[in-house]
């Protein structure tokens, strides 16, 4: 009986440490996944570059549970189109050539010329423009239509405000409403 007690701690252990080995390895497992998806992304995307002459070094990171792919380089600006459009195009064309390469759908974020980056900082300005303006009227205040990426960001920064938001309307034409919590 004493051995059957000696004996069932260190299992206890053994438990502990083989769980959190394995939600190591589960996230190891992720960021491999994540890093091949942003492999292939980078293989499409330099064909790409090639195929349309344009000069561009990719540049890829994991950032949370996506895989973050950038174009960096000179004049990048065809590959971003007005407001995004092409951006936007070419990140879902990019996420198909990993789904065909991989067979799972990816979650891969673009960007292009820091044109992303800056476009956060900017929405996040309009954002808290947008809170102070709602908290001294009282009243909600709708924004200008934006893609689900500018729509995130502006939720993101309303919510750390303090604030509550909620988008309506169809795609394109869907937009963010801010109102008080």
């Amino acid at each position: 009986m004493t051995d059957e007690v000696a004996g069932s701690g260190p299992s206890e252990e053994v438990g502990d440490r083989d769980s959190g080995q394995e939600a190591a390895e589960a996230s190891a497992d992720r960021i491999a996944r994540l890093e091949a998806e942003g492999d292939v992304a980078a293989d499409y995307l330099e064909e790409l570059l090639d195929i349309a002459d344009i000069d561009g070094d990719i540049d890829l990171d994991v950032e949370g549970d996506r895989a973050m792919v950038a174009i960096v380089g000179g004049d990048l600006n065809l590959l971003v189109g007005q407001d995004g459009e092409v951006l936007e195009a070419l990140q879902e064309l990019t996420r198909l050539a990993v789904y065909r390469e991989t067979g799972e759908r990816s979650r891969l974020m673009l960007d292009v010329g820091g044109y992303r980056a800056q476009r956060r900082t900017d929405l996040v300005a309009l954002a808290e423009k947008v809170v102070e303006e709602v908290r001294a009227s009282g009243e909600p205040v709708r924004m200008a239509p934006m893609t689900p990426f500018e729509r995130k960001i502006v939720h993101d920064a309303v919510a750390a405000k303090g604030l509550t938001s909620e988008s309506e309307g169809e795609e394109p034409e869907r937009r963010v409403v801010v109102q008080q919590a």
